[in-house]
């Protein structure tokens, strides 16, 4: 995981919006029995719009970075669902953000077909198309600094793959409902040519949760583990608040960094499935 964060630059906010972490195998054993392969979608729709405002806390300083917009799209049988990262101009100087992720997911099982990533973080360059045919289990990666030079590399995966956008919108039609405080999900993405076993655990409902210029909301609550390494320290934690409602969208992500802390913030959202009822 620490590879992921390492790597993906505004992955950094697309890969914790519901996962965090490797399970250990004792956290394989107690981890719910969901069916990835198999969930129908309940929460959104195509013309949702969701965008969250990025703070970064340094030296005591909170500094508003840039934003991230989630958008889907209709394709026919498969929902687009794309996601741009873009720090402002203000925080440029310090490091600059370009990046495209895009998720081609079937409306049936909500699995991805197509995922393309195409990222400019300061002077790191990186795209990356990935095909999936899930029944084969199989998967080709285009791959290179650029779109031009990729090249084309066949990999095994697992059955029921994700990719870090598919993840966020399979694990919003989650019955959260019929979950216990402390239940886990598994779940599998493949990412930078390798697959990645995770698990979300779940810490409960809350009644207040204050979003900054947005109000109060009723929210679940996630606390990934993190694993240490450049970006996290030992004993890190991280914080996930989604929409208590049918919508189930993520509202608020707070998480330490090696060099001070991070907040991912609800900014705005439009076409939404369902009244937004859990605004208090």
């Amino acid at each position: 995981m620490k590879k992921i964060i390492k790597k993906s630059g505004v992955g950094i906010l697309l890969v914790p919006l519901f996962f965090a972490f490797a399970p250990t195998a004792n956290q394989q054993n107690s981890a719910l029995s969901h069916e990835p392969c198999s969930i129908e979608n309940d929460a959104f729709k195509a013309g949702e719009e969701i965008v969250y405002k990025i703070y970064y806390n340094w030296n005591f300083v909170w500094i508003s970075a840039g934003e991230v917009t989630f958008k889907v799209y209709d394709r026919g049988d498969v929902f687009h669902i794309a996601a741009r990262g873009r720090t402002y101009s203000s925080y440029e100087w310090f490091f600059k953000v370009r990046d495209n992720y895009d998720s081609y997911v079937s409306k049936e099982n909500l699995l991805p077909r197509v995922s393309i990533r195409d990222v400019h973080e300061g002077n790191y360059k990186r795209y990356d198309k990935v095909t999936f045919n899930q029944n084969a289990n199989t998967a080709v990666s285009l791959r290179g600094k650029t779109k031009e030079d990729a090249e084309p590399e066949a990999f095994s995966v697992d059955g029921c793959m994700h990719d870090v956008l598919s993840i966020v919108y399979y694990m919003r039609n989650l019955d959260f409902d019929n979950m216990s405080k402390g239940d886990e999900v598994p779940v599998k993405i493949f990412l930078d040519r390798e697959t990645y076993p995770l698990s979300v655990k779940y810490k409960g409902t809350e009644g207040d949760t204050k979003i900054k210029g947005m109000g109060r909301f009723q929210t679940h609550k996630f606390t990934p583990q993190l694993i240490a390494g450049e970006v996290f320290k030992e004993g890190d934690e991280m914080s996930v608040y989604i929409s208590n409602d049918k919508n189930k969208i993520p509202l608020l992500i707070e998480s330490p960094v090696s060099v001070g802390s991070v907040k991912v913030v609800l900014k705005s959202y439009k076409g939404l499935k369902y009244d937004f009822t859990a605004k208090i």
